[in-house]
């Protein structure tokens, strides 16, 4: 079966077309030879009347044998196969057939006419006193009766002994070959079929065409047009004019296409306005970013200038004190030179005092630079030690002690230096923190075998963080501190910082036994897509 509506609808209107013509050639077959045999009857039953009347004034003057022998002589004429003579008791008065029986019953069907109802009839019409009937040899014969009647010229002759009250004296059975007609009926149908089956092949020709000009083609186009609609090409015009269904269809579509345009014209404005309201906001959640970062820098640095300024006073009064002693030393006339060796080891430890000074507040200057975000291949451990060298000070004064486990072959990362360093340096002081009384801070840098993240690992052994709270570390201005001594910042910034970097960041906390925050940054190989990452229940950055 075809799928599509062309084929379908020519194969229908072919099959309806074919069944009609059929039926059509069925009954016109019928008919014909209704009416041929029709006027079969009708010349046979005028050629028997015309036998009785010719043989009339014969019977009449009892000159049978001259009468058998006109009809002898008629049964010899092509067509009539013969001539039987019955009287009204069915006996076989004359056959031009020889060998006939000379009795018939009167239900055998040459009798079946008049002696089927009680009684018989006398008048019949010429239909139901013909029959056709199939020869043993093959070929169909028809057979009329045509009654004898016992007319008055005939009952009152001297010759004849028939009461006037008979009305039959017997029948007139005549068979007439119907070979010639079926020949005819034959031809004739041959003649009809190669006719049918001209019709139905100009028929389907007009169907093929009709259809596919008024249907197939106008679909198609329609087809083409919607296909246009799929792939966009919005401003042409959908036009179908072939009939009144498939162009409203076809106007139907315009439509949808016209609105389409509209609503695509209306979205892009819309993404448009969308845009750059995104662009507004994300250039101010940037700035503001940014300000969160240098006040939470700020915040770092007001947490490590007492340490700071109490690690710069040793140096400083060991410096004060060599000095005093190097004052002492200096006479008048210069230096003894007998104290010249102890006078040059008091130099050389003041030199190596106010470098100390120099290194820390060089660091000092490092972490507290604004400078101008930018990433480049940075060693990770290098930041990991610059940064303990600030805070390790702070946290031994708090009783808490600095381990560093860092991979020697570390391959470097991309990333702003400045920002990591802040980034350690809040994780440092939030781990501090979070250890009442002694503890211990570890920090850890790894890559995994295949990895395309270095890792950088802080844990510390203070309280842990309760599992409700976990995913609420990161949120700005949270704090879990005791008022006064933090405002929320240090952990957003670190996570911030983390995900700007295309980087994650993991927690994991057991209350009472301590916190490990897991830190992963992109390799300098590996150029990742800027991460869209949140922080789930679990405190992890998706």
């Amino acid at each position: 079966m075809p799928r599509r509506l062309a084929p379908k609808i020519i194969l229908a209107l072919a099959l309806i077309v074919l069944i009609v013509k059929s039926v059509a050639l069925y009954v016109n077959d019928r008919n014909q030879e209704a009416r041929l045999l029709e006027s079969m009857t009708l010349g046979a039953d005028q050629l028997s009347r015309a036998i009785a009347a010719a043989t009339w004034q014969m019977m009449l003057a009892d000159r049978r044998e001259a009468a058998y022998s006109v009809m002898q002589t008629i049964a010899l004429k092509q067509g009539i196969d013969r001539i039987r003579m019955f009287n009204k008791d069915g006996e076989l008065m004359f056959s031009t057939v020889a060998g006939e029986p000379t009795q018939v019953d009167k239900r055998a069907e040459v009798c079946t006419p008049c002696h089927a109802s009680t009684p018989p009839l006398v008048k019949v019409d010429p239909a139901n006193r013909a029959r056709a009937f199939r020869e043993p040899d093959g070929h169909r014969s028809l057979a009329m009766i045509t009654p004898i009647y016992n007319e008055p010229s005939c009952a009152e002759a001297p010759c004849h002994a028939h009461p006037a009250s008979l009305k039959v004296l017997g029948v007139l059975d005549l068979q007439t070959n119907l070979s010639p007609v079926d020949q005819e009926i034959k031809s004739l149908r041959v003649r009809t079929l190669l006719l049918s089956l001209t019709e139905v092949g100009l028929i389907g020709v007009f169907i093929v065409f009709f259809t596919r000009r008024f249907v197939d083609e106008p679909i198609r186009e329609l087809i083409r047009e919607t296909d246009a609609i799929s792939d966009m090409q919005l401003d042409r015009p959908v036009k179908i004019e072939s009939s009144e269904e498939l162009a409203e269809l076809a106007h139907s579509f315009d439509v949808m296409r016209v609105r389409l345009k509209d609503a695509i014209a209306q979205n892009a404005e819309f993404t448009h306005q969308l845009e750059s309201k995104v662009q507004e906001r994300t250039s101010q959640l940037e700035l503001a970013q940014q300000k969160l970062i240098q006040s939470d820098r700020m915040a770092s640095l007001g947490q490590l200038a007492a340490s700071v300024a109490h690690e710069i006073n040793n140096p400083i009064s060991g410096v004060l004190n060599l000095s005093m002693l190097m004052q002492r030393i200096v006479k008048e006339d210069g230096i003894p030179r007998g104290r010249i060796a102890e006078f040059r080891r008091y130099l050389s430890q003041v030199s190596g005092e106010t470098a100390r000074v120099g290194r820390i507040v060089s660091d000092l200057l490092s972490f507290s630079r604004r400078s101008r975000p930018q990433r480049a291949p940075a060693d990770l451990n290098a930041i990991v030690q610059t940064t303990v060298s600030l805070v390790a000070h702070k946290l031994q004064l708090g009783g808490v002690a600095v381990e560093l486990h860092l991979a020697p072959d570390l391959p470097r990362v991309r990333c702003d230096a400045s920002q990591i360093r802040q980034v350690v340096m809040n994780l440092l002081l939030n781990a501090a923190e979070a250890i009442k009384g002694e503890g211990r801070v570890t920090a850890v840098t790894r890559c995994p075998a295949g990895g395309n993240r270095a890792i950088l690992e802080v844990r510390d052994t203070g309280t842990g963080i309760p599992p409700d709270l976990i995913g609420r570390i990161f949120d700005p201005f949270f704090t879990t501190k005791e008022e006064g001594k933090g405002v929320g910042l240090g952990l957003a910034v670190v996570y911030g910082i983390v995900e700007a970097h295309g980087g994650e960041i993991e927690v994991e906390s057991r209350v009472g036994v301590g916190s490990t925050f897991r830190v992963g940054l992109p390799l300098a190989g590996e150029e990742p897509p800027p991460s869209q990452a949140t922080p789930d229940q679990n405190g992890n950055g998706r």
